[in-house]
């Protein structure tokens, strides 16, 4: 049952849990270049792996789960897979993520400071 805050709804269960699944795959680091990669352009397999550093059969592993999970798709162009992000809004996440951790340590670098939050928690979350 969906409960009103602070003037929204809560969501259901069903779209909870699938956005879960979609961060849950996003929480590898691998996953997460591969799909920043492909947000700047489409690109084959063998691209992707000189890209992010990583063995052709694991990005290929890699590529099938976010297949899987519809938040990538291929096109075949001759004898090659070209895969590509598909949803805006996927791009628009990893984007808004990744864009405000790079500005946090960019920051954090230039004051000759420990980046603020700095660690494995996320700033709100964690004891």
């Amino acid at each position: 049952m969906a409960t009103e805050v602070g003037g929204f709804d809560d969501p259901s269960v069903e779209v909870l849990a699938e956005a879960a699944a979609a961060f849950g795959l996003l929480a590898s680091s691998a996953r997460l270049h591969i799909v920043w990669a492909l947000a700047q352009g489409e690109s084959d397999v063998t691209g992707l792996a000189e890209r992010v550093g990583g063995a052709l059969p694991a990005v290929s592993q890699h590529l099938t789960k976010l297949k899987l999970a519809g938040l990538v798709r291929s096109r075949r162009e001759g004898r090659r897979q070209v895969y590509f992000v598909d949803d805006p809004d996927v791009v628009t996440v990893v984007h808004l993520m990744v864009g405000q951790l790079t500005d946090r340590a960019d920051r954090s670098e230039g004051s000759g400071l420990p980046a603020q939050g700095a660690g494995p928690r996320l700033r709100g979350f964690g004891a």
